[in-house]
């Protein structure tokens, strides 16, 4: 599944942690980004029924945010987001087309709440 990555990241962490800052504070950091593109993932998303893009949930990792998709009620989530060229479906890769557009929305977030965590490191 295709990422996007935010470059200096890693040296956030290791800062934060050095200062004592929780790592739940990444976590939160990293699924709120997901959240922001899943939302629109959400939008965007194939609805002949509706249900693949009722499988779309996130969640944040120390160093990611993720946005997955599917469940064992819908195994097609995959052959339809990256295709199935041999069963004739055509890729729609709309999660990622969602990151695209939000970018500007998550990068902003990401800066904001870095600087926020990096004042609190500071004591500002």
């Amino acid at each position: 599944m295709p990422y996007a990555r935010v470059y200096g990241s890693s040296q956030l962490q290791r800062t934060l942690k050095r200062a004592g800052v929780g790592m739940d504070d990444l976590k939160d950091l990293h699924k709120d980004g997901a959240e922001l593109a899943a939302a629109r993932a959400r939008i965007i998303g194939p609805r002949r029924t509706g249900r693949l893009v009722g499988t779309v949930r996130v969640s944040g990792t120390a160093r990611a945010g993720v946005i997955r998709m599917g469940n064992t009620a819908t195994p097609y989530a995959n052959p339809i987001h990256w295709g199935w060229p041999a069963r004739g479906i055509e890729a729609n890769p709309f999660v990622t087309r969602a990151a695209q557009e939000t970018e500007s929305e998550w990068v902003e977030l990401y800066e904001r709440r870095s600087k926020e965590l990096l004042d609190q490191v500071r004591g500002i």
